[in-house]
This record gives C-alpha cells, sequence and structure tokens, in this order.
C-alpha cells in the first residue's frame, strides 16, 4: 500500500521555492507577469493552482515544533482544500471551499478566524481531474485501494488531493487537545490528550492529500485523510471508515511549495534522524 512509509530519506537539499515536476511552470508565487498577461480577477487566480503547498515539515510536528508558522488568511492564498493542525496542535485542520474548519479535542467543530496560526499543513485549488465512484468501501483500508489504484495508473510520482463527499455508514475519527509549552513529542502528546469519536450514519466530506515515496522525509509517504461533517459538527483525523454512497473528486498537482518556519525549534532539529515510526503512529495509531 502507498499510504504505509516509504524506507529511505529524500536526498538533503535546501528547499527555496517551487519543484517542479514534469516541467511545469514556475508557481505563480514566484512568476513575473507577461506584457500580454492580463491582470488577476481574483487573489485566488494570481496563485498557482496546480501547487501543493505545504507549511513546515511532518517530521518536525513530531518532534513537538507545534508552533503556529502561518496564518489561516495566508493559508487561503495557497488552497481552497486542505488538512493540517493548530497552533499547539489544537485539534485537526479541514479546509473545505476556502473555509477553515477546526475538528477541536472536545468533539466540537469551529470555523477558525484569519488570524488563527498553523504549525503544519497542506492545501491547493482543487481542481477536478476526474471523479471516481467509491460507494460501498468495506473499510478505510479498502478505500485507499481504490485510490491508489487510480494513482498507480495516473502516476505514483505526482502529489493528489482528493474530495470525497457522501455518506458514511460509519466514521472512526480522532482529535488532539491544545499542548502547552514545553511541548512534548507529537507520540507524547497523542497519547496524553487525544479522544476517538465513532459517528455511524453521517454525511460529510473527506479531504485528502496523497505525497510520492520520495517525500517520505517531508511529509508521509501515502495518503492522509480529514474529515468533517455536513452540518460542520463533527470530525477529525481518519482512523476508519464504512463507506454508503460516495464521490471520489481527484486533483492530480505536479508542484510542491514548501514554507519552512523560522521557529527555534525547527533550526535546532536534527532532520537526518530517522522519524519514520513516529510519524506512522501519528497517521495510523498503531
Amino acid at each position: 500500500m502507498l499510504r504505509k512509509q516509504v524506507a529511505g530519506a529524500l536526498a538533503s537539499a535546501v528547499l527555496t521555492g517551487t519543484i517542479a515536476l514534469g516541467g511545469c511552470a514556475q508557481p505563480g508565487a514566484q512568476q513575473v507577469a507577461q506584457p500580454e498577461a492580463k491582470p488577476a480577477e481574483s487573489a485566488n487566480e494570481a496563485q498557482n493552482r496546480e501547487a501543493l503547498y505545504q507549511v513546515s515539515l511532518l517530521q518536525s510536528l513530531t518532534e513537538g515544533d507545534f508552533e503556529g508558522s502561518v496564518t489561516v488568511g495566508d493559508l487561503k492564498q495557497h488552497g481552497d482544500t486542505g488538512i493540517g493542525t493548530f497552533d499547539g496542535l489544537n485539534g485537526e485542520l479541514v479546509m473545505l471551499d476556502g473555509q477553515v474548519w477546526q475538528a477541536a479535542g472536545d468533539g466540537s467543530v469551529n470555523l477558525m478566524e484569519d488570524t488563527a496560526t498553523i504549525p503544519f499543513g497542506n492545501v491547493t485549488f482543487l481542481d477536478s481531474d476526474e471523479t471516481l465512484d467509491v460507494s460501498g468501501a468495506a473499510s478505510f483500508e479498502a478505500l485507499l485501494k481504490q485510490l491508489d489504484g487510480r494513482v498507480e495508473e495516473l502516476g505514483i510520482n505526482n502529489f493528489y488531493a482528493v474530495r470525497i463527499d457522501g455518506t458514511f455508514d460509519k466514521m472512526n475519527v480522532r482529535s488532539e487537545h491544545k499542548q502547552e509549552q514545553p511541548y512534548p513529542t507529537i507520540v507524547d502528546a497523542l497519547a496524553a490528550d487525544q479522544t476517538f469519536f465513532d459517528l455511524e450514519g453521517v454525511d460529510g466530506s473527506m479531504v485528502g492529500v496523497y505525497c510520492p515515496p520520495y517525500m517520505a522525509s517531508l511529509n508521509s509517504a501515502g495518503w492522509h485523510f480529514h474529515f468533517v461533517t455536513a452540518d460542520h459538527k463533527q470530525g477529525g483525523h481518519v482512523l476508519d471508515c464504512v463507506v454508503g454512497k460516495a464521490t471520489a473528486t481527484i486533483d492530480q498537482t505536479k508542484e510542491f511549495d514548501l514554507a519552512l518556519p523560522g521557529s527555534q525549534k525547527f533550526e535546532s532539529t536534527d532532520f537526518t534522524v530517522d522519524r519514520s515510526a513516529d510519524v506512522k503512529k501519528a497517521e495510523t495509531n498503531e
């Protein structure tokens, strides 16, 4: 399964802008407008819609770098769909239709202000390349197997954003309570302060990001999904599910834009250490 961690680390490099795959155009934030170009009609049009924007590294989050470095308002300039967390590891972030929701550790779901900050996240502008009927998937693993099948056909070395809308017979999610400084590692934080929610017969949306295998030292290789109900009252990080009737909207993305934080914690972290076991535990709770 592509969801599993891929052994080996990406060769060390300094990422100062966007990585473009397959000879794609430079990122919108870095482009110089050509003389014949028309003025952008909106902030979104001025951004590159084909880039997956990432705040910090998941490996940094595992080490307890929970300090928010990018505001929700800034995040919205880079996408309308995505996942992440909030300052202090304060719940799970779900971005849908340009709105940012917090699935909190107490089970509530809250619409977040633009001034809220995040220490880690992935967002993009969701432009449908294709749709896939995922109705009847009997488990999270079965659902991922369907998605993996499409990724294998479309190209495992690209990025993908997926939104799955429909009815879910069962949905098992988790969230976590806000941590206080000095921050623990993510494994210790989850062991002490994560909460689990078992939902049945709910309508809602799963938002997922796929990172290719070579991203294993910058993120989690494979899939990462968050969920929010249609009434925005329940949600969290997806651990398992049974799909009723649902459709997946798939967006293939060929560019990657990384925003590194400037925290003291980030600057002092040794990223040569293998954190794959901690990443897997944080993703799967196993």
